[in-house]
């Protein structure tokens, strides 16, 4: 009679560890979940309750209070017109870096990456006064500027990383065949490289919704997206828990549904081209 398999000690313990840090990643939006259901008394008790009677309040709050479709739908315009405004400009961009290399073409995929690493808050004061100077303050076009510029250098590194899995040869026969510039691009670089867009675009439309620096520095009432309403219910009285929680639920439940579905084009693109 075959044994059953012992369950090793190390395989135990990663479960375990796995396990433990699930919970600790999904500690805050659970508890976040709760809270939004919660009265404003029953979100500041100590200690907490964990068992109440849900009520809706916090949510017809949040819809009275403030136009939630007019931030909602300024978060949708500003994320998926940067993300198409910076495939537009990534992909020639990548293309040429990885198919008319040069001398310096690593010195600028570098350059690019070094920009990520500095502080929003170091750019802030001339951009505010650009935006300022340009009348874009309180406007979707300046945060789609801003989102797409932020975005750029992360959509050529992923493109860079997708079109070098394409062998050359196909572009070469194209060239044979008397394909210019644009028509290798069009018919045969960017259908091979289809996946590797998706990706780009889901990762830096998540990157679009989640921004929150800019929206609070550059929009309010007119332009803001949801993190802007979510802003809204910090005041000199304090911080309304509840409120707070169900406006977050509510700016975070389209992405994170939009993220579930997605996941697999997401991971694809995070790892494309880590492993030869």
């Amino acid at each position: 009679m075959p044994h059953k398999p012992i369950l090793q000690p190390a395989y135990l313990l990663r479960t375990l560890v796995a396990w433990a840090l699930t919970l600790v990643l999904f500690f805050p939006l659970g508890w976040l979940l709760l809270t939004a259901f919660k009265t404003e008394l029953q979100a500041i008790a100590v200690p907490p309750e964990l068992l109440f009677a849900p009520t809706l309040e916090n949510f017809h709050e949040v819809q009275s209070r403030s136009d939630y479709l007019l931030y909602a739908q300024n978060s949708v315009v500003t994320s998926l017109a940067s993300t198409l405004l910076g495939l537009f400009m990534a992909a020639p961009a990548a293309y040429a870096m990885v198919f008319f290399k040069g001398r310096h073409t690593k010195n600028i995929l570098m350059w690019m990456l070094s920009t990520k690493m500095m502080p929003a808050v170091g750019a802030l004061v001339p951009v505010y006064v650009l935006a300022q100077k340009s009348q874009l303050l309180d406007t979707q076009l300046a945060l789609i500027i801003v989102f797409t510029l932020s975005n750029l250098p992360i959509m050529v590194w992923m493109l860079y990383a997708q079109f070098k899995e394409i062998p050359h040869e196909i572009l070469e026969a194209a060239r044979m065949d008397g394909a210019s510039l644009w028509q290798e691009l069009r018919q045969v670089l960017l259908p091979l490289a289809m996946g590797g867009l998706a990706s780009t675009g889901l990762l830096c439309l998540v990157l679009s919704w989640n921004e929150a620096f800019w929206s609070l520095n550059l929009s309010a009432a007119k332009g803001g997206t949801l993190a802007t309403l979510i802003a809204s219910y910090s005041s000199p009285e304090g911080l309304f828990w509840a409120k707070l929680s169900a406006a977050s639920l509510m700016a975070i439940a389209p992405i994170v549904v939009f993220g579930w579905f997605s996941q697999k084009q997401l991971v694809q693109g995070l790892t494309f081209g880590a492993v030869k």
